[in-house]
């Protein structure tokens, strides 16, 4: 019997979230993967040889930018269909991951690194919707009593 291959979705805005994902390369480098970012000329650089939807952008505490990216989640998550969908945010993380759950897939989120003592407004909304929340300072633990600390990505 053949191997299963895991589909991801690596989801978030561009920068150093991006960044943050990018680095999970050993993770989702044998993975049937694609990636829904701001298509900026920093991300697609970094993802020039990977499977990238662009989003809509600015997004932050925008609401055009939630239902634009609203609708490119439904689109592209009934095409892909993935098992998991990562994001370590910001604000087009939480359209997929509502979506993504109602699909079914499994969402993980990663707080940035830079939060040690107090959270981030797209973190707050995917706490409450990930199957594992990841913090890196064990700080963050007394706001998000359910996360693992993974320690640091850099």
């Amino acid at each position: 019997m053949g191997e299963i291959k895991l589909k991801v979705c690596l989801v978030g805005s561009s920068g150093g979230h991006l960044n943050h994902l990018y680095l999970l390369k050993s993770f989702w480098e044998d993975k049937d993967r694609f990636w829904a970012t701001f298509e900026r000329e920093d991300s697609m650089s970094l993802l020039e040889r990977e499977r990238v939807y662009p989003l809509y952008y600015p997004s932050n505490r925008s609401l055009k930018a939630l239902v634009i990216n609203a609708v490119r989640a439904v689109r592209i998550l009934r095409k892909e269909k993935p098992d998991l969908i990562i994001s370590a945010g910001a604000a087009p993380a939480i359209p997929f991951f509502y979506i993504g759950k109602l699909m079914g897939a499994k969402l993980i989120y990663i707080e940035v690194f830079d939060r040690a003592k107090n959270n981030t407004l797209t973190g707050k909304i995917c706490y409450k919707l990930a199957d594992v929340f990841i913090v890196q300072w064990e700080e963050m633990k007394a706001i998000y009593p359910k996360a693992v600390n993974l320690g640091s990505i850099f």
